[in-house]
């Protein structure tokens, strides 16, 4: 089929106004579900597009719960636009509260962004805010409320922005994949109750039976950790105890359902648009080859699983060369429950859906202070090859390790074979040379002694699962980055918290107490290091901009504007500012709530033509 065959398929298929295609006219390159599965993801597309925000009674495995919707559907329809061209979205608000949506990952006017107190007001109840911009660029994206906890109500969407050339992936077919969390329990009940109580929601503490079964800690390791106040089970403060894990909308039980020919190249464009989960996708007996990543092309690679942050995107082509199903799973993060589809020749057909592993249990190097990393620690046991590793990049140099001078408030490392966990006594975990522009106060929880680079690495839980797993290491562009320069200034930042009362921040401040924005210079290239002080993922998102992971050289990095922090670790990005006052927080919508959350401002350089 031709451009201009979609081209006119696509017109002949608006509806006016709102321009809803219908799904069983478009091609299957268009197509959000195939024929003869129920339509989950209607498209809608054209320069103008109404968008409509009201509650609904959503249905999930059966159960009706309260949810936040985008014409009346969760998520909300696929929007389809074309790189190049003026899109017109008038967006009506029909709830009871303020609203607002933001299109994450696309290149906007500030003013167009949707954060409100940041970029506009928000959209008050009965009225009607038109966003209008230009289409800069291709890829997989999505839209979501910025307004209180809605998001985690369901007022989300999948975007999809065909290239304006051609397009250098090659495929036959393609679904949309969006994950995401739900809860029967409203999202402000939620947030008061981690308030209240730190690890309310994790069912899976460490038991007195799986002490005496030699699982998990020993007795010295657990008192220690109890001395510490920390848990190493918490992976992700809310669980599956409260959510259920959707696909398309859909819970396990729902069972969505895309459909595909034996020997076709089929597209899958994940989008974890979650409150609060990072997900583990695989598909068991399928390779899936990793062609994008936030939208961005990236060189291929073939891996059996990857982990997703919330608000990121990975695009996979699948080759499915057998007549039967298979199962995509979307295992949570701290293995308290899956989302749950199926790729299938024909609806109706099922494969077997693989039990929920182990939960993941932090360690040392989680708390940023990594002994074995010093101490001839078997790097081959974490997953991936440390050959060539760049240590001094990641904080500490191993080579020549006798007679170096330990980070400021840590202890020399102990020979192998010791009891790290008796040395933490000699490690300080909050001490403020080691972060000196960290505010110390009650929702700073732990300083990293050790923070390192953890691009190498797959995610908690993904250590040893005996496959491939994407790192983001693997990741470099297909094409030379727009902006090459060398950064001429740096800037840390560092994520912090207190796990217990639930305060989350940048720096050691909650955004409500910072007096002033981080303030860069129209054009200037500055390198920021992310610094990761909790024992937490964070999934930290800039408006407004892609940044370039460092690891590729040459100009090669990858262009994301979402990247997961590890516990203990630090990413480093470079970014060209670009004018305007852009939201960076994390993604992890309870996190942001509780204060983790900031505005990189952006100013023309005083005396400067503009």
């Amino acid at each position: 089929m031709t451009s201009f065959d979609r081209r006119q398929i696509l017109r002949t298929a608006t509806l006016a106004g709102g321009g809803l295609a219908i799904s069983s006219i478009l091609p299957g390159w268009a197509q959000s579900v195939s024929p003869g599965v129920k339509p989950t993801l209607p498209t809608l597309t054209g320069p103008n597009i109404d968008l409509r925000i009201g509650r609904i009674s959503l249905d999930v495995d059966g159960r009706a719960g309260h949810a936040v919707a985008i014409n009346g559907m969760v998520p909300g329809p696929l929007l389809r636009f074309r790189e190049g061209q003026n899109v017109r979205l008038s967006v009506t608000n029909d709830l009871e509260e303020d609203t607002s949506i933001h299109w994450h990952g696309l290149l906007v006017p500030f003013q167009m962004d949707g954060v409100p107190g940041v970029t506009f007001p928000g959209i008050k109840r009965g009225e009607t805010f038109v966003y209008e911009f230009p289409v800069k660029q291709s890829g997989t994206y999505w839209y979501h409320s910025h307004s209180g906890l809605q998001e985690a109500e369901g007022h989300y969407g999948p975007i999809v922005i065909d290239p304006a050339q051609s397009d250098p992936v090659a495929y036959d077919r393609e679904h949309v994949i969006v994950l995401s969390d739900f809860s029967f329990m409203k999202p402000h009940m939620i947030a008061k109750r981690m308030k209240q109580q730190s690890g309310l929601f994790n069912y899976q503490k460490q038991t007195l039976v799986s002490l005496l079964a030699g699982k998990d800690q020993t007795f010295a390791e657990r008192l220690q950790w109890s001395r510490m106040r920390m848990d190493p089970t918490d992976i992700s403060d809310v669980t599956g105890a409260v959510f259920t894990f959707l696909v398309n909308g859909h819970g396990p039980d729902d069972n969505w359902t895309g459909l595909f020919q034996p020997g076709e190249r089929v597209r899958l464009r994940f989008i974890n648009t979650a409150a609060q989960m990072i997900f583990d996708v695989r598909i068991p007996g399928l390779k899936m080859t990793v062609v994008a990543a936030d939208g961005q092309n990236v060189r291929p690679v073939e891996v059996d699983e990857f982990q997703i942050g919330n608000a990121e995107t990975y695009d996979v082509i699948v080759q499915p060369t057998e007549d039967r199903a298979y199962t995509l799973v979307s295992e949570a993060v701290d293995r308290s429950g899956m989302g749950r589809a199926t790729l299938a020749p024909r609806p109706g057909m099922v494969a077997a859906v693989p039990p929920l592993r182990h939960r993941p249990l932090s360690t040392m190097k989680d708390m940023g202070m990594d002994m074995s990393s010093m101490t001839g620690m078997d790097h081959a046991a974490m997953g991936h090859d440390m050959a060539g590793m760049d240590h001094a990049a990641m904080g500490h140099a191993m080579p020549g390790m006798a007679g170096m001078k330990p980070p400021p408030g840590m202890a020399p490392p102990t020979p192998r074979g010791s009891d790290v966990m008796g040395d933490m006594a000699g490690m300080s975990m909050r001490d403020p040379k080691n972060a000196p522009q960290v505010v110390m106060g009650p929702g700073v929880q732990t300083i990293a002694p050790m923070p390192m680079d953890r691009t190498r690495e797959p995610g908690q839980g993904l250590e040893s699962v005996g496959h491939r797993v994407l790192v983001y290491r693997d990741l470099v562009a297909l094409t030379v980055n727009p902006d090459v320069r060398t950064p001429t200034r740096a800037l840390d930042i560092h994520l912090t918290g207190n796990m217990e009362r639930f305060m989350w921040g940048f720096d050691g401040l909650k955004f409500s107490e910072t007096t002033q924005p981080y303030s860069f210079e129209k054009d200037e290239r500055v390198r920021v290091t992310l610094i990761n002080d909790t024992m937490m993922a964070h999934p930290i998102h800039l408006h407004g901009h892609f940044f370039e992971l460092t690891h590729a050289p040459n100009g090669f990095g990858p262009r994301k504007h979402t990247v997961i922090v590890l516990p203990g670790g630090k990413v480093a990005w470079d970014f060209t500012a670009e004018p305007g006052d852009w939201a960076f927080h994390c993604h992890m919508l309870y996190h942001m709530h509780a204060g983790m959350f900031q505005v990189f401002s952006v100013r023309p350089v005083e005396g400067a033509a503009t």
